[in-house]
């Protein structure tokens, strides 16, 4: 039992680990470590060759090559593979492949034996490889913070380790360039799209310190500086109480940011035209009918929901955000249009069908992710069919998924449903939570709750209004 690189029919393996115990397979090997070996018999040989590792040489032509040359084989083919050419229906071009792909497996094993040597577990030196191929070890050896940023599973704490393995200094630029970016995604985690200057210094300096390698204030200052000029980091003025600092963007967390703003400001600034007077003749008809009275918020948000091309509803619990959001659809379906309903999680969009008695998805299945692109198929250049949607829970949303959103919603109405405090973020580990104001300076993602309990607030969105707040 354990995790190899590709391993194939023929190979001699030396194997290093200890037997266990399984409860359901009975005795079991646990290998820690693997290296290959020689095979040592002629049917070894055969097997190794002809299992298709190398390109140009299959059962039949691997039983030929071992029986003319025997033992020698390998040896043959390290040092001396234009002799295949003795072997029968084996032709010049056939060697050139044959010799390009051995070659390719030896890189491959001394890729393998200077990770593993290095304490670099197998599964991760196959990932390297994979990236990098040949450039690996030079890739490693000058920059191992690289591994954070090109391969997925890789972050900042195992690239350290592969770092203090192979000899990189605890102070070098790479270390402390990549740690600012690994504690800027930390901050994310926490609904952060930036930091203040001062707030990602203390930051770095408290988290790459170690006990024999203080980290030096000053030289992180500069190096941000010098990452701003090579646009590895975003810097912009802060405003209100930051309006002395400066912030301290990963730069696609800020494009992203910029987007999403551009695209909720264009939405905001585009006119709804509908008779307000109908609406409000409706609403009477409606809670008449049912015997029910809407609280003068619950009316002044559905009315809202009818003439606002972006509405967002928030409040605590209690507040009546479920009915009005049910009466909101009730409107929008005797107004004709073809409504969407979607939540971040399927426990939440499971409440919203129950609650309008529509079908309500997950964002994700609604703007249909395909897992092999990574990729939404509904995006801008699709649109998703709707003239009206309702996304419950948006303060759940990151600031990628939110984008993402956005853009596959052609110019219609969309309403936001918030429930105050609720800001644990769905998708990419990463988080907006604030009010979207600005269309150009925009320092939010979603809005978040009032933080109020019994209120129910509605708004919809001024793209002309002043900044507030900050992530």
């Amino acid at each position: 039992m354990g995790r190899f690189p590709d391993i194939h029919a023929g190979q001699t393996l030396r194997l290093t680990g200890y037997w266990r115990e399984h409860l359901k397979y009975g005795r079991q090997f646990q290998v820690i470590h693997a290296q290959e070996t020689k095979p040592a018999t002629l049917t070894g040989l055969e097997k190794y060759l002809g299992s298709g590792l190398i390109k140009g040489i299959g059962p039949v032509t691997a039983r030929r090559i071992v029986a003319h040359f025997g033992l020698e084989t390998l040896d043959i083919i390290e040092h001396a593979c234009s002799r295949l050419i003795e072997v029968s229906g084996i032709a010049e071009k056939r060697v050139a492949m044959i010799e390009k792909a051995w070659a390719a497996q030896q890189a491959i094993k001394e890729v393998m034996l200077f990770l593993r040597g290095h304490n670099v577990s197998t599964t991760y030196a196959v990932k390297i490889y994979k990236q990098y191929g040949d450039q690996a070890i030079e890739v490693v050896s000058k920059n191992p913070y690289q591994l954070a940023t090109d391969i997925y599973g890789i972050g900042f704490v195992t690239a350290d380790t592969i770092a203090r393995n192979i000899g990189i200094a605890p102070d070098s630029d790479f270390r402390y360039r990549a740690g600012m970016l690994y504690v800027l995604q930390q901050a994310a985690e926490d609904g952060h799209c930036f930091l203040p200057e001062p707030e990602l210094i203390e930051r770095v300096v408290k988290r790459l310190a170690l006990p024999d390698s203080p980290v030096d204030p000053v030289r992180i200052r500069e190096l941000i500086v010098q990452m701003a000029q090579e646009k590895q980091l975003i810097t912009q003025p802060g405003y209100g109480d930051l309006a002395h600092q400066n912030l301290c963007y990963v730069p696609a967390f800020y494009y992203t940011e910029q987007a999403l703003a551009t695209r909720l400001a264009a939405f905001a600034r585009s006119p709804v035209s509908v008779d307000l007077s109908r609406v409000k003749r409706w609403i009477e008809r409606y809670t008449e009918k049912r015997g029910i009275t809407l609280s003068e918020e619950q009316r002044q948000a559905v009315e809202l929901a009818a003439c606002s091309r972006v509405l967002v509803l928030t409040g605590g619990p209690g507040c009546g955000k479920t009915f009005t959001t049910k009466t909101v659809v009730d409107l929008w379906r005797a107004m004709g249009k073809s409504i969407l309903l979607a939540a971040p999680t399927g426990r939440a969009a499971q409440r919203l069908s129950e609650m309008t008695g529509q079908e309500a998805k997950t964002i994700h299945r609604m703007l249909a992710f395909d897992p092999k692109t990574m990729q939404f198929r509904f995006n801008e250049e699709n649109s998703l069919e709707a003239q009206a949607i309702v996304v419950d829970e948006t303060s759940m949303l990151d600031l990628f998924l939110a984008h993402s959103l956005l853009k596959a919603i052609p110019n219609l109405v969309l309403t936001q449903k918030n429930g105050a405090g609720k800001l644990e973020g769905v998708d990419v580990q990463r988080k907006g939570k604030d009010h979207v104001q600005d269309p150009t300076n925009i320092h939010t993602g979603i809005q978040g709750g009032s933080g109020e309990t019994g209120v129910l607030e509605s708004q919809a969105l001024n793209p002309d209004s002043p900044r507030s707040g900050h992530c």
